[in-house]
């Protein structure tokens, strides 16, 4: 974390450089951005935007892990359903964000349950591609021993399935955050009244390069810390099984 902290003030160094420079207000300086953090602060914006926003991640992230990890496990353990639902992957993979949130919105009006459908009829396909290349490969092996030596249902789950599930969830976890963060902005920005993506549109309109980074900064550093503290230690549990096989 040391490097990293490092990388990111070495950026910091970079942009305050840079603005100082250019001294133009479309590329405001570290200072300015930290100033308009304070004023969102001191307004009553900034925090109830990024609650909001948060709140439509988490709710996303959890449906769109829970469907898309369901139906990719099923897929990858069961030939026939993989037959029967990979088209309708295809279709959803190729079809861009932007059509499914304007379609919905357009079907179902400018509300809360459209913006979220929204962000997890976009994910769940690229979660269920990836559990389902980790049930493709369940050992057999390893599920006859269990059958051998009486495993009930909930220790298969527990010592036998989710530790060669595991490292794929992991990838789903942190491709499907990194997606879920850009579609809610999105979804925000074009039928929402709060959020990080309304505020961010607002700025917009009024060329304010200073808010459009404040919030911007803001929600990066809560990625940020979320990163950190709970995917890459999660991350490095998920690869345990690759260190012991190299010892």
């Amino acid at each position: 974390m040391a490097d990293q902290l490092l990388a990111i003030a070495a950026l910091m160094v970079v942009w305050w450089v840079i603005s100082f420079i250019v001294s133009n207000p479309l590329l405001p300086s570290p200072v300015d951005v930290l100033s308009s953090i304070n004023t969102e602060l001191n307004e009553n914006r900034l925090i109830s935007n990024v609650l909001a926003t948060l709140q439509r991640v988490a709710i996303s992230f959890t449906f769109a892990m829970l469907l898309g990890g369901t139906l990719g496990i099923l897929m990858g353990a069961v030939p026939r359903i993989n037959r029967f639902f990979d088209p309708f992957l295809i279709i959803l993979l190729n079809i861009p964000a932007l059509v499914i949130i304007i379609l919905l919105y357009i079907w179902f009006g400018l509300v809360e349950v459209a913006a979220v459908a929204a962000v997890i009829i976009n994910k769940l396909p690229n979660v269920a591609v990836t559990i389902r290349e980790g049930g493709r490969l369940f050992d057999s092996k390893l599920n006859e021993m269990a059958n051998l030596y009486k495993f009930s249902f909930s220790q298969k789950i527990a010592h036998l399935w989710w530790p060669q599930i595991f490292p794929y969830f992991m990838v789903a976890t942190r491709g499907g955050l990194a997606l879920i963060w850009k579609i809610v902005l999105v979804v925000e920005l074009l039928g929402r009244s709060d959020g990080v993506g309304f505020q961010l549109h607002l700025a917009f309109q009024m060329f304010d390069v200073s808010t459009i980074l404040a919030y911007s900064l803001v929600f990066i550093s809560i990625v940020q810390v979320i990163e950190w503290c709970i995917l890459q230690p999660l991350d490095h549990k998920a690869q345990r099984w690759q260190r012991v096989q190299r010892v």
